[in-house]
């Protein structure tokens, strides 16, 4: 059965496998605010266990918000975990109260087991660069994108990347959206460089993931229908899509098909695909029901079909509940 949390919507997420058990952090938000909408601006990280991905034990959240005028003071976004050899880190965007929330940054926890964390010090530790990335202009976006850090180990052991939700600097304003990109030797120093994927499409690139599939690169992200203003509005689905490349650092651009698991709905969102004994997994957020309400809970993994042109698809649709 598909994760939820009672009274709580829950939405974007990431996972780990410690060797024994599937840990999955997301972000949640309590149904007593009545408006869907309001969740992002008081989002907090959730926290549950499972060996099989689909029965789940909740855990208490790994940590808070921070401390009134810190950087993660206002709400806790999206993030992903890694294995840096030695111990766990998890980054995770934070707004703040100092600037209303506008402006997005990166920091990160460690743990040693997956269920203490402990807040590094020198957070936050990759912010927007305005070399390449639109920094906080409100005349032509509402906020400074730099989130949903997704952390990964080089595979040829060049220390680690960072792919981040980012806009570009030039441009149409509604069309900016990009894949951000920095890289670092040891987790703690992040060097900013230029976008791995700016396909001029999209307003935003929420939640992107690295994945290599049969030595072809991949690069996922969710997308909803009002952000993207080169699709006649009618023609826009709301869901999971994906951009291909040659190598790790891209140039990203779209696939032979334009999404991996999307629809006009808006059914699911913000998809991830794992590997599990050697088989592709997909699993996503639980987003629009039928009847137009938010769902706000996580699927159950189905398998992954990957086709000679390099296509991606579900076996079949994230089920609702």
């Amino acid at each position: 059965m598909a994760l939820s949390v009672p009274g709580h919507w829950i939405w974007d997420f990431w996972l780990a496998n410690s060797g024994e058990e599937w840990h999955v952090f997301f972000l949640r938000a309590p149904k007593t605010l009545v408006d869907p909408d309001l969740r992002h601006i008081n989002a907090t990280i959730g926290h549950a266990r499972s060996t099989d991905l689909r029965t789940w034990e909740l855990l208490p959240d790994p940590f808070g918000l921070g401390a009134m005028g810190e950087w993660d003071d206002v709400a806790l976004w999206t993030g992903s975990c890694v294995w840096s050899g030695e111990q766990w880190w998890m980054f995770y965007t934070g707004v703040s109260s100092t600037d209303d929330a506008k402006i997005q940054r990166i920091g990160a926890a460690t743990s040693q087991d997956l269920i203490t964390w402990n807040k590094v010090v020198e957070n936050p530790l990759c912010v927007a660069d305005g070399r390449w990335y639109e920094t906080y202009d409100p005349s032509a976006w509402y906020e400074e994108a730099w989130r949903d850090p997704h952390v990964f180990a080089d595979p040829d052991g060049a220390g680690f990347h960072m792919f981040t939700t980012a806009r570009s600097n030039e441009g149409l304003p509604d069309r900016r959206g990009v894949i951000g990109h920095a890289t670092s030797e040891d987790l703690s120093t992040w060097d900013v460089g230029p976008p791995v994927a700016a396909p001029n499409m999209f307003g935003h690139l929420e939640v992107s993931q690295h994945v290599e599939i049969g030595g072809r690169h991949y690069a996922l992200y969710c997308v909803p229908r009002e952000w993207q203003p080169t699709v006649p509005l009618p023609e826009t689905w709301t869901g999971t899509g994906y951009l291909m490349a040659e190598s790790l650092l891209g140039p990203y651009v779209p696939g032979p098909t334009p999404y991996l698991s999307a629809d006009h709905r808006g059914t699911s969102y913000a998809g991830k695909i794992i590997e599990v004994d050697g088989d592709l997994l997909f699993i996503a957020t639980l987003h629009t029901g039928s009847d137009g309400e938010y769902i706000g809970s996580i699927s159950d993994p189905v398998p992954i079909v990957v086709s000679e042109d390099g296509s991606i698809a579900p076996a079949r649709p994230p089920t609702v509940p």
